[in-house]
């Protein structure tokens, strides 16, 4: 079934561009050697710290900008994030420098070979239904490859994640300093850059928590104000010569309670569901992909981009094709709602909960802040 004709686009990744898979090496990149996409203000840095606000949205911030002068006052603009735009892939695209499909952690749930045959691995927590996914899944053998090209950057992040499977997976060789509270991340960074260290990297996920739970409101704005403080905290702790880039690994779009169960004929044509509300994977019983590729699109095309994986890795969506070891990780066929909307899937009942969402291609959830300011020394 064809999609209707006032269907919107996705917006794509600008991989290798101005996208996330290119901030973090185009900064580690020799001053006069930056592109041109970058702020002028981080180009010729001699010193350049990192911040990702995660769940911080271009258009988010456009819309409250008067509750963030430190953010209002920095150069920049929009660069775009990955598909899908969710925590676990972004993160590791900033890290590794490189597309969803060259590193393999290519969304929020993924499958994986458990105890049990096949099981939906929760990156973020490193869990199946088995449990402690690290004894049968090892993060540093799903994804191998060195953070930020093995230059054992430092990584200033909340120390609850230290040890987690997933730091494993995509912060691999770098050097950890752990946060408890958000006013020490400007008191470690500026302690590594009195020491030299050229390429700081910082992570604060107070915007996307709150997002999460309350959605857009009085709570979201007292949120973006504390955040705007921690930005004018790290401002304050620049030396002459330095710079402080910020950006975020998604956006957000407010679902509220319009979460409904897969329909129950697409569903009949599915043996499991991985990926994430915003970007539902839905996994094929044998030999019945294409059924449940019609099925789904004569369900969901109103409302949502209704693409085989065929289709996903021929688009571009993930940045090049996918190994059979990377593509096992996904379904046949996923939902990716542009309307306010996710997809249930019965086995992650937590979902419910969410009030704002994030996975899909809208331009609410795919455009990032990419500003920069310098430092005064």
């Amino acid at each position: 079934m064809d999609p209707p004709p006032d269907t919107p686009q996705p917006v794509l990744p600008h991989y290798g561009g101005p996208c996330l898979d290119a901030i973090a090496p185009a900064l580690l990149a020799p001053p006069g050697h930056r592109p041109d996409w970058l702020p002028a203000p981080a180009r010729d840095a001699r010193q350049v710290v990192l911040l990702v606000l995660d769940g911080l949205g271009w258009e988010q911030l456009i819309e409250r900008l008067a509750l963030a002068p430190a953010l209002m006052e920095m150069v920049g603009g929009p660069i775009t994030s990955v598909a899908p735009t969710t925590t676990a892939t972004a993160l590791t695209s900033i890290a590794l420098g490189q597309p969803p499909a060259a590193h393999g952690v290519v969304g929020y749930r993924l499958r994986v070979e458990g105890p049990t045959g096949d099981e939906v691995l929760n990156v973020l927590r490193w869990r199946t239904v088995s449990g402690d996914a690290r004894p049968f899944v090892p993060p540093a053998t799903f994804q191998p490859a060195p953070a930020f090209g093995g230059r054992g950057v430092p990584v200033v992040t909340r120390s609850e994640f230290l040890t987690s499977g997933f730091t494993v997976a995509h912060l691999s060789g770098t050097r950890q300093v752990g946060w408890w509270t958000p006013s020490a991340i400007a008191v470690e960074v500026r302690a590594l850059l009195q020491a030299g260290e050229r390429f700081v990297y910082a992570y604060y996920d107070g915007v996307d928590k709150v997002a999460h739970i309350y959605g857009f409101g009085p709570h979201y704005d007292a949120e973006l104000v504390t955040a705007d403080r921690l930005v004018a905290d790290l401002r304050a702790a620049l030396p002459a010569g330095a710079a402080l880039v910020v950006t975020a690994d998604h956006g957000q779009v407010q679902v509220g309670t319009a979460v409904t169960p897969v329909d129950e004929a697409v569903a009949a044509e599915t043996v499991t569901m991985s990926g994430e509300g915003r970007f539902r994977w839905l996994h094929a019983r044998p030999g019945r992909a294409a059924a449940l590729a019609d099925a789904a699109r004569g369900r969901y095309c109103d409302e949502a981009w209704v693409w085989t994986i065929d289709e996903l890795e021929g688009g571009g969506w993930f940045g090049g094709p996918l190994t059979p070891t990377v593509r096992r990780r996904l379904g046949d066929v996923a939902l990716v709602p542009f309307r306010p909307v996710a997809y249930l899937d019965p086995s992650d009942t937590g979902e419910m909960r969410l009030v704002c969402r994030h996975g899909s291609l809208t331009s609410a959830e795919m455009l990032v802040p990419c500003l920069a300011a310098p430092g005064s020394g």
